[in-house]
């Protein structure tokens, strides 16, 4: 059971007066995470903030182990409690979570964080990147061009365009992506009438991390390998849809084409009488190639 506010004892408090622990333990989402007084409140007038400020500890809720409780994305608030932390935002080189954690920080009222994961600061600070990372570039041909060179805005835009190329090939590149299912069916006496089809519990995803992301986005789940690196495999995860038509869709949309299947399958009754129905299970694996 955790420890309450009384149960710290007042050496433990946040700081003269405050009715709250140094350390405060909070459930997001089922997500448990533990982190300091000064850390919550870090931005004024926020969301959290006016929690752990301006209320108390008696007025928020919490679960049954007594931690303070937000029915938030759980996920997602680990960055919401990096950026209280510094202030500073930094995210993982492949992150298509922007809209979502955008959605959270607003909900925190978090306004700077909300405005730079907003798509026009996101896509402007994409541009300054660019443009510095082709400083030393620029330089060398304006030197090597002399009085007849190239302006500045010209090689802005040749550096623009070739970046855009070399995206456009990064995000074609090849690689093979696995589509697995285990399905299940069952056929009474009469086909015709008593026929339950397929039934999908679950479709997986095994792959390269970055392959895997570009294909499904929003519609992969990857609670069960979070944070895994782009040029990573895995084998974890699995679509938040149960139509396998549809997994074929997106794949097929991006270039990819089936090269390979494979299936098993078994099959019992539903009790020991064999004029009863029979339940059909099989394991099915497709795997596409995008050359």
């Amino acid at each position: 059971m955790a420890m309450t506010d009384t149960e710290w004892g007042s050496s433990n408090r946040a700081e003269s007066g405050s009715p709250f622990s140094e350390i405060i333990e909070l459930n997001v989402g089922g997500q448990v995470y533990v982190t300091r007084h000064i850390t919550l409140v870090a931005v004024p007038d926020s969301l959290l903030w006016t929690m752990f400020s301006k209320k108390a500890p008696k007025d928020l809720a919490r679960d049954g182990k007594g931690r303070y409780f937000l029915d938030r994305d759980g996920f997602l608030f680990r960055y919401i409690l990096d950026y209280l932390r510094d202030l500073n935002l930094v995210l993982p080189d492949y992150f298509p979570e922007k809209s979502r954690l955008q959605r959270e920080a607003e909900f925190f009222q978090l306004r700077d964080l909300s405005k730079r994961l907003s798509p026009s600061m996101s896509k402007e600070n994409s541009i300054n990147e660019e443009i510095c990372q082709s400083d030393t570039e620029e330089s060398a041909l304006q030197c090597g061009t002399g009085s007849s060179g190239v302006g500045m805005e010209t090689l802005r835009m040749m550096t623009a365009m070739s970046s855009a190329r070399s995206q456009s090939l990064e995000s074609r590149k090849s690689g093979y992506i696995t589509i697995g299912y285990r399905g299940s069916y069952t056929i009474g006496r009469d086909i015709q009438t008593d026929a339950k089809f397929r039934r999908v519990a679950r479709i997986t995803v095994c792959g390269k991390t970055s392959l895997a992301k570009e294909v499904f986005g929003d519609t992969l789940n990857e609670s069960r390998d979070p944070d895994r690196p782009p040029e990573r495999y895995t084998s974890r995860y699995y679509l938040k849809f149960n139509f396998l038509e549809q997994a074929f869709d997106k794949l097929t949309e991006v270039g990819f084409h089936m090269v390979a299947c494979s299936s098993t399958g078994t099959c019992a009754y539903t009790s020991n009488d064999p004029n009863e129905d029979k339940i059909w299970t099989s394991y099915n694996e497709y795997v596409f190639c995008r050359d």
